[in-house]
């Protein structure tokens, strides 16, 4: 099997953020996917226009741009357990087992890197002889698939990208169904004050409010629970 440990430090760059230091790198990016021939020609020739054009964008539109599609959008969220555990209790724990797979193979990550961070399982994969890296991202191809497919309907050129991680995993890049992202500022609304909610048990103001009187013990005094 051939090489990927460039290819794989490749797309992890493509897939940051897009400041100084990411755009300064482009430029190599094309030589790192020709020298290794991981990737399909056809990949290979979408992932250096597609660097060609990122690094021809006005900086802070490809800022803004990157911003808007993966930190404001849930389904292109490049945060893997999100997709799987979403604000749950048990995306924690997934993260510590991550953690304890990169360190039992010899990775330690920096006190401000998330490890469900799509970069950072690249630069992981990187690390590995490629049928580990083959079958550790082959696992999760079913998260690429939605971030994948999320892209494609936003008619992003950063679908490319995922596409070819999938390549990697032995996996074809197919578009399946994704629901549309809830506005954000409608997904962390919260409600107004004193302005009540039927469905929580609790009525607007002015409306007629039920009492609900709770029998007490005996020598206890009687009440009444709105």
């Amino acid at each position: 099997m051939k090489t990927q440990r460039h290819t794989l430090r490749a797309l992890a760059l493509l897939l940051g953020y897009p400041d100084e230091r990411v755009r300064g790198l482009l430029p190599l990016v094309a030589d790192a996917l020709d020298a290794e021939g991981a990737l399909s020609a056809p990949r290979r020739r979408e992932l250096r226009a597609f660097a060609r054009a990122l690094g021809r964008m006005d900086p802070i539109d490809a800022e803004m741009q990157f911003v808007e599609l993966f930190d404001r959008g849930r389904s292109t969220s490049l945060h893997l357990f999100e997709h799987v555990h979403g604000d749950s209790r048990e995306r924690g724990p997934a993260m510590v087992d991550l953690v304890k797979t990169y360190e039992t193979a010899g990775l330690f990550i920096g006190p401000h890197e998330v490890p469900d961070h799509l970069c950072v399982v690249l630069e992981f994969a990187s690390t590995q002889p490629p049928p580990l890296a083959r079958d550790f991202l082959g696992e999760m191809a079913h998260i690429l698939t939605v971030i994948f497919s999320a892209l494609r309907k936003r008619e992003s050129p950063y679908a490319s990208v995922v596409a070819a991680i999938l390549e990697l995993a032995g996996r074809k890049a197919e578009a399946v169904p994704v629901p549309d992202d809830q506005p954000l500022d409608e997904a962390w609304a919260e409600p107004a004050a004193f302005d009540g909610c039927s469905t929580q048990g609790q009525a607007r103001p002015g409306q007629p409010q039920p009492l609900h009187f709770v029998r007490k013990a005996p020598g206890s005094a009687a009440g009444a629970r709105a």
